[in-house]
């Protein structure tokens, strides 16, 4: 198994967090989730192959889990490549305090396991953690809060605006909104209060 330096106590996993944290302001991640075109922009800039995506997925899994093994907590992890970026996918039972409230647990674990597989590869990772299914049914729960805004849009005229979202709660939205003719979107304000407006297009 590689090693991928899991933190060994609570403090470890606050100062890694906070080690996290400050790259992040040096580094862009969240936006490469957040507007509509940019993962696309960033997959044919980046050049990354599918070994390379691959790679990625097994240092990350391999960290993810040394930290339920910390944890002590039981789950069966995958590893794969969709859409031209890595994933890792975690099931099994008791494994909500993983997520926490809205995700916010899950993203903090997530920025964590990128930094371990940019410690062990030199290169940023646009990898993409799951945890007990949690993606897959917040994507149905915004998809609807998504239609609703549109049809809100096209019977009013006027622009909605949307609660402050994480990163891949906004690429929910922006996805299906931009499927549908007559209304656009776009973020607005700065993080932790970013949010989505829905407008009609001029």
């Amino acid at each position: 198994m590689t090693d991928t330096s899991v933190p060994q106590t609570e403090q470890a996993l606050d100062e890694e967090l906070a080690a996290t944290e400050a790259a992040q302001d040096d580094e862009q991640d969240d936006d490469e989730e957040d507007e509509p075109e940019a993962e696309a922009k960033e997959a044919s800039a980046n050049g990354t192959s599918d070994s390379d995506l691959f790679r990625q997925s097994e240092i990350a899994a391999d960290y993810v889990e040394g930290l339920l093994d910390i944890l002590d907590y039981d789950g069966d992890i995958d590893e794969l490549v969709s859409s031209g970026r890595p994933v890792v996918e975690v099931v099994g039972g008791r494994l909500q305090p993983l997520v926490g409230q809205r995700g916010a647990t899950l993203e903090a674990l997530q920025e964590l396991t990128r930094l371990a597989v940019f410690r062990q590869t030199g290169t940023p990772s646009r990898l993409l953690l799951d945890v007990g299914g949690y993606r897959a049914s917040r994507r149905k729960e915004l998809a609807a809060v998504a239609k609703n805004a549109v049809e809100k849009v096209k019977e009013f005229g006027e622009p909605v605006r949307l609660e402050t979202m994480s990163a891949f709660e906004r690429k929910c939205v922006h996805d299906v909104v931009n499927a549908i003719a007559g209304v656009e979107s776009e973020s607005e304000g700065v993080e932790p209060n970013r949010r989505i407006v829905v407008r009609p297009v001029d």
